[in-house]
């Protein structure tokens, strides 16, 4: 499965050398070069390269700061992380009522390496990490850089 930063790279490059005037179009040129990825994702990604509309077409802003969203991610793992539980390849990250999709959007926005993707419950985040790569390297990485 391809990374979430090789998607973005192909996302800056389709906006750069072609004008694209909504998501739906951005999923379908994606599909063609074997990023099959849904519309909430381009809409994530979207945000996370600090794009927006410039009258019909999207255009590149600034990104967010790495070191910022790092900051943000140990800040909210610290916050809101109640245990941490590595099993195989997968991580169990439970939080209190509510605060599941907080801390997935967190791990989400920080595009850790080897983090494959995310899935929030009310309380609970599912992890999962790339075969190969120990789920204690992932949780390291959660908690500190």
């Amino acid at each position: 499965m391809p990374a979430t930063a090789d998607r973005r790279r192909a996302i800056r490059a389709l906006i750069e050398e072609r004008p694209i005037t909504s998501q739906s179009e951005l999923v379908e040129l994606l599909d063609g070069v074997g990023f099959g990825v849904t519309q909430a994702t381009v809409s994530r990604d979207l945000y996370a390269l600090g794009a927006g509309k410039d009258g019909d077409r999207y255009v590149l802003g600034e990104a967010p700061d790495p070191d910022a969203v790092t900051r943000h991610l140990h800040r909210t793992v610290a916050d809101w992380a109640r245990a941490i539980i590595p099993s195989g390849n997968l991580i169990v990250i439970h939080t209190p009522p509510g605060a599941g999709q907080v801390v997935a959007a967190a791990v989400d926005d920080a595009e850790i390496d080897g983090v494959v993707g995310s899935v929030a419950g009310d309380d609970t985040v599912l992890v999962v990490v790339a075969e190969g790569l120990a789920a204690s390297e992932v949780i390291d990485r959660l908690r500190t850089e």
